[in-house]
């Protein structure tokens, strides 16, 4: 994908359209607000609210026909990603598990995990067909009409672990991220399938059945690099007892080098595994400033190392920053599966990993504490890990 240099210090970003005016008056009496002369869409609070407030999501402004970018969207300069930062030659670990016993592909999870955070794997046993289903149901929700979608948004929705939204933390951020999303923290089978929409709980739910295996081999292999032989009851609990999946959507957008599809941050998860399209655009932090992209490969799940992991093996495995660039020609889709600690764990560098001396980095610290201070704030890289450190 092409990635436009840094514009000029102060780009042209009103947006004057008679269409779009027009079609924000047709909105507003749709959805009986009352009755009043449309202000343009220009202006901040009115974008807003239809974005935010009125759960339209950033889907809604982009099949408006934005030429430019409102203000609201445009990210400092220090925040936006310009050729000169990318690292074309380098790239994360692919690493092949066809052989899940072999020793080497073991060895390669865990240095892969050390040095970099981020790997891809292909042939893993997720059936492809799967992954298209899932891919096919994320497209088919996003595409409902937005009184559908609204249907799961904070005021409306049936469950506080299902969650239609935009951006990343609106009331946080000084600048909006060209993204919504669909959010499902799964506590049974049952409540997905009484919960979750229709219009994809059972093809994410086929998904993340298939995807337990993986996530199981993954985590005896990393534990064992760190003298966890056994995954017993509490430390599956500390692992991998709880687990989210989010639906990423993040359509057409004018202007895309100004703003963000997602800020830098890294997770707060065990581990997570993400199906991303082909359409290109994650980017993981290298040395110094510089990033390097993840590029799809079709079958793969790309995996890294959440902050959680970080804290439990003291530092060994690296929760790296990363990021999601705007597109303007393509809407693009990814759908992350969050595996974390429950939300009453106390998480900490494993006995087993500082039983030969070695000085604990992170303190204990209750999950959902952590977690809610990762999510009140906008995204600001690896600053949430401050938060557990000694």
């Amino acid at each position: 994908m092409q990635i436009a240099p840094p514009p000029p210090k102060t780009p042209n970003v009103l947006v004057s359209s008679h269409l779009l005016n027009t079609k924000l008056s047709l909105y507003s009496f749709l959805v009986r607000m009352d009755p009043i002369v449309a202000t343009p869409i220009s202006e901040s609070s009115n974008i807003t609210n239809f974005v935010v407030t009125n759960r339209n999501g950033v889907k809604g402004l982009s099949e408006m026909g934005l030429k430019t970018l409102p203000k609201q969207y445009i990210q400092p300069v220090e925040e936006r990603i310009t050729v000169s930062n990318i690292l074309p030659q380098e790239s994360i670990p692919i690493i092949d598990m066809s052989n899940w016993d072999e020793q080497k592909v073991s060895e390669s999870i865990c240095d892969a995990a050390e040095k970099w955070g981020f790997f891809q794997i292909i042939n893993h046993g997720v059936p492809l067909e799967v992954l298209e289903n899932v891919q096919d149901a994320t497209h088919r929700f996003f595409n409902l009409p937005a009184e559908e979608k609204r249907k799961f948004s904070k005021e409306n929705s049936p469950s506080n672990s299902v969650r239609f939204g935009t951006s990343f933390s609106p009331e946080a951020e000084k600048a909006l991220e060209w993204k919504d999303y669909l959010s499902m923290f799964y506590v049974s089978e049952d409540e997905a399938s009484a919960l979750w929409p229709s219009a994809c709980k059972d093809q994410v739910l086929e998904y993340m059945r298939r995807s337990e295996p993986v996530i199981q081999r993954l985590l005896e292999a990393l534990m064992k690099r760190i003298n966890v032989k056994e995954i017993d009851e509490t430390k599956e609990s500390l692992l991998m007892g709880s687990k989210r999946i989010n639906l990423n959507y993040y359509p057409i957008c004018p202007n895309p080098e100004l703003t963000v599809g997602i800020g830098r941050h890294s997770d707060v998860s065990t581990l997570t595994i993400l199906l991303q399209d082909d359409t290109g655009g994650l980017y993981v932090r290298g040395n110094n400033d510089s990033w390097v992209h993840v590029p799809p490969i079709s079958g793969s799940l790309v995996i890294n190392v959440g902050d959680a992991l970080q804290i439990m093996s003291n530092g060994r495995y690296k929760s790296i920053e990363h990021r999601v660039v705007a597109n303007g020609s393509k809407n693009r889709i990814s759908v992350p599966i969050f595996v974390n600690p429950r939300p009453d764990d106390m998480i900490g560098p494993f006995p087993e990993v500082l039983a030969g001396g070695e000085k604990a980095l992170y303190k204990q610290v209750l999950y959902s504490n952590y977690v809610r201070h990762f999510y009140k704030k906008a995204h600001d890289g690896k600053k949430t890990i401050e938060f557990a450190k000694i």
